[in-house]
């Protein structure tokens, strides 16, 4: 018993040794409703992008909005973003899928249309996304 609880303190204490900073930390509560919006708006040919980067905070809860004038086909992608989140819930055109557990890879425009879907970024670090030929970047902290 007291092997068990000096190995248990000897713990604690290393632990108090390491900076606070070093220490991994959630941003927000991954429950706390509702989910903050974030939008691209995708226009023309090109394309050209409403937004090419976002400030995200581990643990937050979000919505991210893509709208597409029809102008050509895109398809957005994360997939390191996508792999690195928790996701919950993908809306398209007013049809909800409820994920859990499971990913996806992007999101096809073939015309103009609305989609959008819910996440909580788990790992710090900053990812990658792109719509067609032109990239943007979530850096999560």
């Amino acid at each position: 018993m007291v092997g068990k609880t000096l190995r248990a303190l000897g713990f604690a204490g290393a632990l108090a040794l390491v900076p606070a900073a070093a220490l991994a930390q959630v941003g927000g509560n991954l429950a706390a409703p509702p989910a903050e919006p974030l939008t691209i708006e995708i226009s023309g040919a090109g394309p050209t992008l409403s937004q090419t980067m976002f400030e995200l905070v581990t643990g937050d809860y979000y919505r991210l909005t893509l709208t597409s004038d029809g102008a050509g086909e895109f398809m957005f992608r994360a997939p390191d973003l996508l792999s690195n989140s928790h996701l919950r819930l993908v809306v398209i055109n007013d049809v909800e899928v409820h994920l859990e557990g499971m990913s996806f890879q992007g999101i096809e425009f073939d015309g103009a249309g609305t989609a959008a879907f819910s996440f909580v970024p788990i790992r710090p670090g900053e990812y990658t996304f792109t719509i067609g030929d032109v990239s943007g970047t979530f850096v999560v902290r």
